[in-house]
């Protein structure tokens, strides 16, 4: 398995990036089209292994999809593997109809994704297919021994020669990138190598090839010295963190944007802890604390209060000391927040960005050792900026008030609504800005503003309308 040929068909940007970015990594190569006419045409093109289709798209619909392929001679045998939105009516009844021979649900892991592409790429390329289903070898001319001997032989050498490949193409990117957006604080002449690298690439592949970049030079950067700077408008984040984890990095990234600064502790590619200053109230520890522990919110300021008294160590070691919080509730209380400031981290489309390696994790993040994926991160992470991106059509400011619609609200019923959406629906008061909602809802912005999204997509609220001056 890998080096198999992959077509990924979805009208998501982050879908297409995140599966993009995930199988290349697990060595298949990994083409892409935002719609079902492109992926036609694509497939038609080059002839993939294995199709991953989405089902609701524009032009073409997974479904018409299918017939397309199905009446193609050269691509009706390809497989397709169909990926559709929870609560999306497709699924079991079309798996095995026109080519489609398995099926996954959005939002999925790294992991799921890569087993299905994995299994599906085995099951169907490594011979032909029958009636029943089972795979028959076209050659049974070898014993099981020699064929299985045969099959590791080529698998290494086919691992060998990526290897090789991606080394070269690997320097060619670090060196292309590094003079395209200053991602190292270094002036290397490097023109030959960035137009080899284009001319060979295309500037497209370069985003999908950062995972496999070397950080370049770090004999240049003494511990603790920055080894990596740069701009978030050039580099995005996501490639920050792939590359991070791909090189099993250990040190400290700092993001700062204005008076905000995050920090995200790496042990081995994996993120331990992430810390922050000048960020919003909603991303503070505290609140994690009492989702967690069920903690009042007097009796965490209480805690608080104590360790003020006598600020040593962290605030949530002390708070398990007190008995406050159990350590499990404090590492759940971590782990959300450290995944909800990369979510936002995510949506910042300006800052600077700065990576210190070390030979050894920093105490406050060794203690506590979240061991959080990178892949597993972006997955939600990117799902979260698609809908930031629909939310903010409607709820474009948090400076926004809404008004009841009761009559509507009296018709629907209430029985209708989650315990989080009629908690937000209280606070629809025509005076409560959406920020007003946040602060007295305790719930995050994302979660406050796909619920207001939804109340107003059905009508139970509506804007109010700001008087005009005269």
């Amino acid at each position: 398995m890998a080096g198999e040929k992959i077509l990924v068909i979805d009208d998501s940007p982050t879908i297409l990036k995140v599966v993009q970015l995930v199988l290349t990594k697990a060595g298949f190569l990994v083409n892409t089209a935002a719609d079902g006419e492109a992926g036609v045409a694509a497939a038609r093109e080059t002839r993939p292994d294995l199709i991953l289709l989405d089902f609701v798209m524009p032009k073409m619909n997974g479904y018409q999809v299918c017939r397309a392929l199905a009446d193609d001679d050269d691509l009706c045998d390809v497989p397709v593997v169909l990926m559709s939105a929870k609560g999306d009516q497709v699924g079991e009844r079309f798996v095995k109809v026109m080519g489609i021979v398995d099926y996954i649900t959005k939002p999925f892991s790294p992991e799921a994704i890569t087993a299905v592409v994995s299994h599906t790429v085995d099951k169907y390329t490594a011979g032909e297919l029958v009636d029943d289903g089972a795979i028959v070898d076209e050659s049974d001319a070898s014993s099981p021994e020699d064929l299985s001997d045969a099959a590791d032989a080529a698998q290494n050498a086919r691992r060998d020669a990526l290897g090789e490949l991606r080394e070269g193409v690997a320097r060619a990117v670090a060196a292309s990138v590094i003079a395209h957006s200053a991602f190292l604080d270094m002036d290397l002449d490097s023109a030959h190598l960035v137009e080899a690298a284009r001319t060979a690439l295309g500037d497209n592949r370069l985003e999908a090839l950062l995972g496999e970049i070397r950080v370049a030079a770090p004999e240049l950067a003494d511990e603790g010295d920055a080894v990596l700077t740069g701009d978030l408008t050039v580099v995005p984040l996501a490639d920050i963190l792939t590359l991070l984890q791909s090189q099993q990095q250990t040190g400290v990234l700092t993001v700062t944007r204005g008076g905000a600064k995050v920090e995200l502790f790496f042990q081995d590619g994996r993120i331990d802890l992430a810390l922050a200053v000048g960020i919003a109230d909603e991303f503070k520890l505290g609140r994690f604390l009492v989702d967690a522990s069920g903690l009042n919110v007097a009796d965490l300021e209480t805690a608080l209060e104590n360790w003020q008294d006598n600020p040593t160590g962290l605030i949530g070691s002390n708070l398990v000391k007190q008995g406050a919080v159990t350590m499990e509730e404090l590492h759940e209380a971590l782990s959300r927040q450290t995944s909800e400031l990369i979510y936002e981290l995510l949506r910042w489309n300006y800052g600077r960005f700065t990576l210190r390696t070390a030979e050894r994790e920093f105490p406050a993040a060794a203690e506590a050792s979240l061991n959080l994926t990178v892949d597993g991160i972006l997955m939600e992470g990117f799902r979260r900026v698609d809908e930031w991106h629909l939310i903010e059509r409607e709820v474009d400011t948090f400076d926004l008030v809404f008004l009841r619609n009761d009559d509507a609200i009296a018709s629907m019923g209430r029985g209708r609504l989650t315990r989080e959406e009629l908690a937000v629906l209280e606070l629809v008061n025509g005076k409560n800005s959406v920020k007003d909602i946040i602060r007295h809802s305790r719930m995050s912005s994302f979660d406050v503003s796909k619920m207001l999204y939804r109340l107003l997509s059905i009508k139970l609220i509506r804007k109010r309308v700001a008087p005009v001056a005269v």
